[in-house]
């Protein structure tokens, strides 16, 4: 069960986390920060990566919580 996290804008309304391949949300917040702090406790827990996207949809930003491979491909 590693799938990232997704921090997305809710369709009604607020903001959602949503596991990739998900059809619902797993948590529906007002504010995107306490969907980024309930996302990141997730893919923490699961060891998968954070996927911060902006309100039109643009990924803002990832976070792998330090388990980047090292040394990195290519």
């Amino acid at each position: 069960m590693r799938k990232n996290q997704h921090i997305t804008p809710h369709p009604d309304g607020g903001w959602q986390v949503k596991g990739a391949g998900n059809s619902r949300a797993t948590v529906r917040t007002s504010t995107q920060a306490e969907a980024i702090n309930i996302g990141r406790s997730i893919s923490q827990h699961q060891g998968s990566e954070l996927v911060i996207h902006r309100a039109n949809g643009q990924i803002r930003a990832k976070d792998s919580h330090g388990n980047d491979p090292y040394p990195p491909k290519g």
